[in-house]
């Protein structure tokens, strides 16, 4: 089984991808539908969050997240009920009505909803979602802001670094010469710390040896490898070549 580089950021990211949804939110919906409805409400509204942050998507499309649109035949299929509530009537009430007021009152998301007709029949559904303002809690120190915001820019840095490690040629030579394995593409940890501590060391050989350097030396550090080195890969592999780099 080999993953390619192009999926392991989402394999690595798995936490924060557009599929999360609050548990907490979550058990406070007794209905089936209105979990469902708001497990495809959440993801929809955490691309729009993030697209509207990050870029990438046009305006449109940023708007079409936080309005999304489903056919009534996706819906059923969605919901499980292609074969249940024949009439609209039945199946607005219980699969549209009743759910979105349960999501509306007890989570983050205030939902409206309209119908898109395609002659006499109702096509699809158009769904707007806002997010409730967060309480002002006046308790709230600055100090717990700067916090909380130093953390979010040290996640936002450590995803920059494993993404630059995953690109890196130096992550492909280190699976080639078995110092790192498939287990190890899923630590972020590892791949942040090689690729803020160990790569640029890397780059000093290849400066002075080139690239056949560098693989000379991972040759050479993976016969003496131990278990210690194993638990520790990103501190033996930094300690290994800080201490070649000298020699050369």
């Amino acid at each position: 089984i080999r993953f390619s580089p192009e999926i392991m950021p989402y394999l690595i990211n798995l936490k924060t991808n557009f599929t999360q949804h609050a548990l907490s939110e979550i058990s406070e919906l007794n209905s089936k539908y209105a979990i469902i409805l708001y497990r495809w409400l959440s993801m929809n509204y955490n691309q729009y969050e993030h697209y509207s942050v990050k870029g990438g998507r046009r305006e449109e499309q940023v708007e079409s997240y936080r309005n999304p649109i489903i056919t009534i035949r996706e819906l059923r299929d969605t919901t499980d009920t292609v074969s249940e509530y024949k009439k609209f009537t039945d199946f607005e009430r219980r699969v549209l009505k009743d759910p979105i007021k349960e999501i509306t009152n007890h989570t983050s998301f205030n939902v409206t909803y309209e119908k898109v007709k395609k002659g006499r029949s109702i096509e699809s559904i158009v769904f707007h979602i806002t997010k409730k303002p967060v309480a002002d809690d006046t308790s709230y120190k600055l100090d717990d802001i700067a916090y909380i915001d130093g953390k979010i820019r040290q996640e936002e840095s450590e995803k920059d670094l494993v993404y630059e490690a995953m690109k890196s040629p130096y992550t492909k030579l280190l699976m080639e010469h078995f110092l790192l394995s498939y287990i190890d593409l899923t630590d972020t940890a590892i791949l942040s710390g090689l690729q803020k501590n160990v790569y640029p060391l890397y780059d000093e050989l290849k400066d002075l040896r080139g690239l056949n350097g560098v693989k000379d030396h991972l040759a050479y550090i993976r016969d003496k490898q131990d278990d210690y080195s194993k638990k520790n890969i990103a501190k033996y592999l930094k300690k290994s070549i800080e201490q070649y780099l000298p020699i050369v």
